[in-house]
């Protein structure tokens, strides 16, 4: 009876010992990001990382749903491609939920609500908001709902940008008369120009920022929204608000 007890506890330790390396490692979620909008997804010069708004926020999400993430920095456009064909799992990236990217792809439940502004020189005293844009030439970063809206007024033109940062560095240069772009994002570039920018009228869209998920894994969408309900249960998107947000 020993030897048998002895033999039966050697083999239950041998099963506990291989069993874990045993275990499959759980596969990271890819998630694309336009790491040029900041407070939102910017790379930190120092460390080399993407930080900012979103980023917290999802890595929040990530720890209350038990998801390891990896992120890769795409431009706007070939991100809303890529998570379109599923080359990503998800994407976050201040992307407003809209009904004609919804049939490319799923959206979390909303997080954060925007809208977009016209910012201008300091100087100009003609641009008082979106109604005084006819025959000027208004940048936009390429893809977003700044560059939809900005396309579909009359007799204004239409310059894109894959980084939003050269297309308030080309308004401060005088290169064109406007930019169009998500209030938060802009009211960032005047924070810190205010002796070059200002931002005019009022905020002339309401939109509100999803995670998009690849169309094919309703199952990460579930875990995310878990994670989100979570996170906003908490309060932490006001406190993450506060953090990257305030005094922009």
């Amino acid at each position: 009876m020993k030897r048998l007890f002895w033999c039966i506890l050697v083999g239950m330790l041998a099963v506990s010992l291989v069993l874990p390396g045993c275990a499959p490692k759980a596969t990271a979620v890819l998630v694309a990001t336009d790491a040029t909008w900041p407070p939102f997804e910017y790379v930190n010069e120092k460390t080399k990382k993407i930080e900012g708004f979103d980023i917290d926020v999802l890595n929040a999400i990530a720890e209350k749903a038990g998801l390891e993430i990896k992120y890769v920095n795409v431009g706007f456009d070939p991100l809303l491609a890529g998570i379109a064909q599923c080359q990503y799992d998800a994407a976050i990236s201040s992307i407003t939920i809209t009904e004609e990217r919804k049939k490319d792809m799923l959206f979390s439940n909303p997080y954060f609500g925007a809208g977009q502004i016209v910012t201008v020189r300091k100087d100009n005293t003609d641009i008082k908001g979106k109604e005084n844009l006819t025959g000027k030439r208004v940048g936009a970063q390429i893809g977003t709902t700044g560059a939809i809206e900005v396309g579909e007024m009359k007799d204004v033109t239409l310059k894109t940008y894959d980084d939003i940062g050269l297309a308030f560095q080309d308004l401060m240069n005088g290169q064109i008369d406007a930019v169009v772009a998500d209030n938060p994002l802009a009211l960032g570039y005047v924070g810190k120009n205010p002796d070059k920018l200002k931002a005019v009228g009022d905020i002339f869209t309401e939109e509100y920022y999803g995670i998009a998920v690849c169309k094919t894994k309703p199952e990460l969408l579930a875990k995310i929204n878990a994670g989100l309900k979570a996170v906003q249960d908490e309060g932490l998107i006001e406190k993450l608000t506060k953090k990257w947000l305030s005094g922009q």
